[in-house]
């Protein structure tokens, strides 16, 4: 139990000493000219690599510890992270947002429909190939708490099947439709091993808010361990995204994450877990629009 309570304090400090490649493997000591050169560069590379490994590893430690816990996350901690996702993709618009992502060097997380993945499985596994994290959204997007318990099943576990044969991801997160969930979905996820997303931030944009409503909703609500719910099937959303939001974070120095890094380098406290509505601050939309 103790060990289980401290895991989210000791996440960033176990990145820290991960990024700083205290064991990570050395490159060989260079002896002159050119070898010197292309030796520090290989152990450079040597190094980066080492580090993208040990916070992959961390992400995977992470997301197991919070699907273990079995409670839904709504926001990371108070250091200068967030998180933009995407629900209701894979689809035609998911090249346009993988394009401003990749413009902007931001990854992100896309939750997705089930019966979305075959269709546009493309997509879903260039998402993957981005650098981008994948969560299950279920097979068809229904009010999940009116399911009986055999269809929560399905329809949680179709899904994650699906992504996994897609793209070769083990789907470690999940985000119900609307935000609807109940004790039944609740331990449908924990059973998948799937940490359960919700969000503080809404850009109502599932709601016809057109692209500067959109924007100005996501830059009025976002800050420190944010996760924003986005939508990536609305070509106001890309609009939005890609002419205001994007550039205005890069300018406020938030650094903007998948959900996996931001609950390894940034997750929320014990505190946060148990409280109404995880804790977040700035609140802009209320679970029942995702």
């Amino acid at each position: 139990m103790v060990r289980r309570f401290l895991l989210p304090a000791l996440l960033p400090l176990c990145l820290l000493l991960a990024a700083c490649g205290g064991s990570g493997p050395t490159a060989p000591a260079a002896t002159t000219g050119t070898a010197s050169t292309t030796t520090a560069g290989g152990g450079k590379q040597v190094r980066a690599a080492a580090k993208r490994a040990g916070l992959r590893k961390l992400q995977r430690q992470a997301l197991a510890y919070y699907a273990q816990q079995g409670r839904p996350i709504f926001c990371g901690g108070k250091k200068r992270y967030a998180a933009l996702t995407f629900d209701d993709g894979p689809g035609p618009y998911t090249p346009l947002a993988r394009k401003y992502l990749k413009k902007f060097g931001v990854e992100a997380t896309f939750f997705l429909v089930g019966r979305n993945v075959q269709p546009y499985a493309i997509q879903a596994r260039d998402e993957k190939r981005g650098g981008h994290a994948l969560g299950d959204h279920s097979w068809s997007h229904p009010y999940l708490p009116n399911l009986s318990t055999a269809e929560i099943t399905r329809q949680l576990g179709d899904t994650q099947a699906a992504i996994r044969q897609a793209t070769g991801t083990q789907v470690q997160l999940f985000r119900p439709p609307y935000g609807a969930h109940d004790a039944r979905v609740d331990a449908e996820a924990q059973r998948l091993g799937m940490a359960q997303i919700l969000w503080n931030v809404d850009s109502r944009d599932s709601e016809g808010a057109d692209y500067a409503e959109i924007a100005r909703r996501v830059l009025d609500g976002i800050g420190p361990g944010a996760i924003v719910l986005m939508h990536e099937n609305r070509g106001q959303t890309i609009r939005a995204l890609w002419s205001r939001i994007l550039p205005a974070l890069k300018k406020r120095h938030i650094e903007l994450v998948s959900v996996p890094h931001l609950l390894a380098v940034n997750p929320p406290s014990q505190q946060q877990l148990h409280a109404p509505g995880g804790g977040c601050s700035g609140i802009t939309g209320q679970p029942g629009e995702g």
